[in-house]
């Protein structure tokens, strides 16, 4: 990274892995899809992982969906990753747009308050009263330049726009085409470069806000990303992400192993156990309650997170301001950690006085 991005939270994936993209696209002798800036091979080993290659695994999910969603952005249909939160749809999307265009920052965030000039394009309105409708007073949103440039353009949260805003993809994923009215001429139709495609991300809890309509979801592939399977793998992964997130905070002690073993079992029992939560108890919200544990730790004690940490970092995470889930999340501590061997699940029983209320 260069000095500019070092003191960044999150730089954007073709900036913190710069490097093995670059070595990936040097040694690819593979053919590449038109308007890609590596092969499918190439783009499959980068989020996958190659230790061949000296390339890690950054997303922990199947292979074979990856084999998918890649081929299907090959072809001129978008495509729709389907899951519960946390589930990293998002970090997806944005590896295979590094992968395969350099750029994942051609990003639509969906929401309520997004409108149609947050997805094609809307005027610098000094410039279009003083000179009228032009090319220099238009300012390009993430489609037209994802078009213009034939790069792939995410969309997030798909399901939180209105169902009119949805519809602006329509012609772009059919036709490959933008018209502009207000210009004149050539410049009134932008069509689609080689290379230009849509990964679009919705939650499924939110499928119900704003149901797709059926053309738009003829124009896309769907793929469900489901939470990791396993304890070893979301543990390892849960391990990884905090320590890298710690370093940056300026947190210089690793975490007790099995302080995250307490952690990361309890949410999978939070997740799908007996005392299952309504609110989202995700691998990626594991990741951020054991960042705020080794704070915690360090900041308060000098000494990496305990398990009274655990809980104290639980009440905000997993209760929030439900009664209901904070009453299942007291049971819990009460009833199902003590049948839980272990000094460390002792420990979190005993801070459960801990909770607020």
């Amino acid at each position: 990274m260069t000095a500019k991005t070092t003191d960044q939270q999150r730089p954007p994936a073709e900036v913190r892995f710069a490097d093995e993209l670059a070595r990936l696209r040097a040694d690819d002798p593979a053919p590449r899809p038109p308007g890609w800036a590596m092969s499918v091979d190439a783009a499959r080993r980068f989020i996958v992982g190659d230790p061949a290659r000296d390339v890690p695994r950054k997303f922990v999910g199947d292979p074979s969906l990856v084999d998918r969603a890649l081929i299907t952005l090959a072809t001129n249909r978008g495509l729709l990753l389907v899951g519960e939160p946390g589930t990293a749809k998002s970090l997806l999307s944005e590896l295979i747009a590094a992968a395969v265009s350099g750029e994942s920052t051609l990003t639509i965030q969906g929401g309520a308050a997004t409108t149609e000039d947050h997805i094609r394009y809307s005027w610098n309105y000094a410039l279009l009263v003083a000179e009228g409708p032009s090319t220099r007073s238009l300012v390009p949103a993430p489609l037209l330049r994802g078009m213009a440039e034939g790069r792939l353009v995410r969309f997030e949260e798909i399901t939180r726009c209105p169902l009119e805003v949805q519809d602006t993809l329509l012609s772009p994923l059919s036709d490959r085409v933008i018209a502009i009215p207000e210009l004149e001429g050539e410049d009134s139709m932008v069509f689609a470069r080689e290379g230009f495609n849509i990964i679009a991300t919705a939650n499924s809890r939110d499928r119900g806000v704003n149901e797709m309509s059926a053309a738009l979801k003829r124009r896309f592939n769907f793929e469900t990303v489901f939470p990791i399977p396993d304890l070893a793998t979301e543990l390892s992964l849960v391990e990884r992400e905090a320590a890298a997130l710690l370093t940056r905070s300026g947190v210089p002690v690793a975490q007790r192993p099995e302080v995250m073993e307490v952690l990361v079992t309890a949410f999978r029992d939070l997740r799908s156990g007996g005392e299952r939560l309504s609110t989202v108890m995700s691998t990626a919200e594991a990741v951020s309650v054991a960042h705020a544990v080794g704070l915690r730790g360090w900041y308060l004690r000098g000494e990496p997170g305990s398990p009274e940490d655990v809980v104290e970092c639980l009440a905000g995470t997993a209760a929030k301001d439900n009664a209901d889930d904070l009453a299942k999340l007291r049971r819990y501590l009460e009833q199902q950690v003590p049948r839980r061997g272990g000094a460390h699940w002792a420990e979190l029983h005993r801070a459960r006085m801990r909770l607020p209320g």
